[in-house]
């Protein structure tokens, strides 16, 4: 992860964090602890603002994400009953492509390797979904499968292809 950090004279310092996608987190912190996050689509993007957050609230999401109440497990190390897979909950994005195809048709099981457990869909729980159970967006489909197995779901999820 590359990390960019500048002087902002007069208002203090400007950090961003490039994501894997080429996105970019941008955060502006204040003299006075004043936190603005603005989000780049990529380098040559201009930056929208999300929110602010003061000192307070800025340390707070600080332990959020450096998970000082819960450590997640080092799955790449962790010794699970799946062997070398992991249960997740990936939502099916607004945008997906695939929005409107069977499970079949999008091809999920065959193109990634997942294994589609279950689908949450609203309030209602579609376990074991079939072939011809038709993707929604917002669905949240709970998968079995390797790290890039799941990799390839979100993938495929994003763009409709693994290409």
């Amino acid at each position: 992860m590359v990390i960019y950090e500048a002087d902002v004279p007069g208002v203090g310092k400007r950090y961003e964090v490039e994501a894997d996608d080429g996105s970019r987190l941008v955060v502006i912190v204040h003299h006075d602890g004043k936190r603005e996050i603005f989000r780049r689509p990529n380098a040559d993007a201009d930056a929208e603002k999300l929110f602010d957050l003061s000192s307070t609230q800025a340390k707070d999401a600080a332990n959020v994400l450096q998970g000082a109440d819960f450590q997640p497990l080092d799955l790449d190390n962790a010794d699970v009953p799946l062997g070398g897979a992991v249960i997740e909950w990936v939502t099916v994005p607004e945008t997906s492509p695939l929005v409107g195809e069977t499970f079949a048709d999008a091809g999920i099981r065959e193109h990634t390797g997942v294994t589609v457990a279950a689908v949450q869909r609203g309030d209602d729980t579609l376990a074991s979904p079939g072939a011809r159970t038709t993707l929604e967006a917002g669905d949240v489909l709970v998968v079995v499968g390797t790290r890039e197995d799941q990799q390839a779901l979100e993938t495929l999820l994003r763009t409709g292809s693994l290409d």
